[in-house]
């Protein structure tokens, strides 16, 4: 019997059997948790102990993993073989934190390139700071960073993850082509004073270079040059020249970093100017951090292997379509929009390594808001819904603000309580003791009392942290990336192509001329022709 029918065949059995009741073992909760203490980053604390993993389980779910080859695929990508097989490429963003080792590539070490291209990022990003690197009206007052997907998210998120550490030009950032968003950000700036940053490896995303030319048409208005003040994070130095940017502030990376794993080299730019080079260095050595643990620690005490493993129960074995990412920690608002890319867009395929279809489901619909505002909004869902949705609930054990401390108390004991709650829920019988307490009786009391219970026994994991420090969200960030490899390895896919990206994009060139007016109607279907004339006639 495999591993994927064994657990199956478990499921069966302990379908019955509620989370709480696990606790009868006084040494559930250490068991199942995994931690990692640095120094650098603090402590990461996994508590999965609030889902119905037993210890059966979990070595069904480790046995998956060896059986995969995780271990063997692990060693492949942080050695530089071309893991990305549909695209013939390595997967390598590993290295643009591993700066005091050597990386191989194809027999060359890579780390000078990546070493030299980050010195030239805190030089820009220093002078900047410091003012050396001046608008034509003075200091650079804000840094606008124009890109999407993984060109946006990755330095958005951190950004506001890192605002106790921002001390640079104001950061701004723009990804949708609708015209609304660049406007309503550049509209308050003052192009005098405003750098551009167009992130965009080929320098062809077509969102991205039609903002672009929204944003030198809205600098040609205050500047005689309107590209004096743009950088371009971008390999093609060709279009970059021909946009008009000085090749000094063009900033490239190759075609093993992946956009959505991309943060931590020149499309966190925007990030080093707002917090600094020193802070970006913390960053970038927390990732580091994790990425030894992941490389080095055992499976069963392996917090990206733990958390995929975990992961894989729910959705692949259990069938919970979705998972819910509830941060506690305001600052990390984006993180459920970053995770949502970085899993459905690399895990969310149909088809395995060589191409035959997958026998089951692949990424889980990824999705979340920070608590507690989730918990006035979908957590009656999560609650007392139909469907089951697995949480992961994130939780710094401090705070940035000394100073309303009460209020730090009070988020954690909301996280917890909810994690509490969703496991013990609250039953029939202790629902009638409460509305027998109000004076109700018979019908009426039955009536209420239904509306007040809580089914329960519906599973959750903890990522505990220390503080959300420069190196912290490093290192959680790596644990998602890792996170994300080891349930696509386990799962026998490729993880680091996005084909399902393009033919949309295809299609909306094709769709252009029509929508402008030109022609271009053979073969579309009926409801497409209907749409593009009504909102032609609409617009008028």
């Amino acid at each position: 019997m495999d591993s994927w029918t064994a657990l199956a065949a478990r499921l069966e059995t302990v379908s019955d059997r509620t989370i709480a009741s696990l606790f009868d073992d006084p040494a559930r909760a250490e068991s199942f948790s995994v931690s990692l203490a640095d120094e650098a980053v603090g402590e990461i604390f996994l508590d999965y102990s609030k889902t119905n993993i037993d210890a059966e389980i979990r070595d069904l779910l480790l046995a998956l993993a060896e059986g995969s080859g995780l271990e063997a695929r692990r060693e492949a990508m942080f050695t530089g073989a071309r893991i990305n097989e549909t695209e013939d490429r390595a997967v390598l963003h590993t290295a643009l934190r591993n700066l005091d080792g050597a990386v191989t590539l194809d027999g060359a070490d890579i780390m000078d390139g990546v070493r030299a291209t980050l010195t030239r990022m805190e030089v820009f990003a220093r002078d900047l700071r410091d003012g050396r690197i001046r608008g034509v009206g003075g200091r650079i007052s804000d840094v606008v960073n124009i890109g999407i997907g993984g060109s946006d998210l990755g330095p958005a998120m951190a950004v506001q993850a890192l605002k106790p550490y921002l001390d640079g030009p104001r950061c701004h950032f723009v990804s949708n082509v609708d015209g609304a968003h660049i406007h309503d950000v550049l509209e308050p700036l003052n192009p005098e004073t405003t750098l551009i940053i167009v992130a965009s490896k080929t320098f062809t995303t077509q969102e991205t270079m039609a903002n672009a030319q929204t944003a030198r048409d809205w600098m040609s208005r205050g500047l005689s040059d309107p590209t004096r003040q743009f950088v371009a994070l971008s390999s093609a130095l060709d279009k970059t020249a021909a946009f008009g940017i000085d090749p000094a502030r063009v900033f490239g990376f190759e075609d093993w970093v992946g956009g959505r794993f991309s943060v931590w080299g020149p499309i966190g730019l925007s990030l080093m100017i707002a917090i600094g080079p020193d802070h970006f260095r913390a960053f970038l050595g927390g990732a580091a951090v994790m990425d030894q643990h992941f490389r080095t620690a055992p499976l069963a005490q392996n917090l990206p292997v733990m958390l995929a493993l975990s992961g894989l129960w729910h959705h692949q074995v259990c069938g919970y379509p979705t998972r819910a990412v509830i941060p506690y920690d305001q600052r990390l608002a984006r993180l459920p929009a970053y995770l949502q890319q970085l899993e459905m867009e690399s895990n969310g395929k149909r088809v395995a390594m060589d191409g035959s279809d997958l026998k089951r489901p692949s990424s889980p619909v990824v999705w979340g808001e920070p608590g507690t505002n989730g918990q006035h909004a979908f957590f009656q869902m999560i609650h007392q819904g139909t469907a089951t949705v697995p949480c992961e609930f994130l939780l710094a054990a401090c705070g940035h603000e000394p100073a309303l401390a009460h209020q730090h108390r009070l988020l954690v004991a909301n996280c917890l309580a909810q994690a509490e709650a969703l496991m013990h829920g609250r039953p029939l019988k202790t629902a009638r003791a409460m509305m027998k307490a109000r004076g109700l009786t018979g019908k009426e009391l039955e009536r209420q009392a239904r509306h007040r219970v809580f089914p329960g026994n519906r599973p959750s994991v903890m990522l505990l942290y220390s503080r959300l420090t420069p190196a912290m969200l490093g290192a959680l960030l790596a644990l998602y990336e890792h996170r994300v490899f080891v349930e696509g390895v386990v799962l026998g896919i490729n993880s680091f192509d996005q084909w399902g990206v393009e033919l949309g994009k295809e299609l909306a060139q094709q769709l252009l001329p029509m929508i402008e007016g030109g022609s271009g109607a053979e073969g579309r279907d009926s409801s497409t022709l209907r749409l593009i004339e009504t909102i032609s006639r609409i617009a008028g």
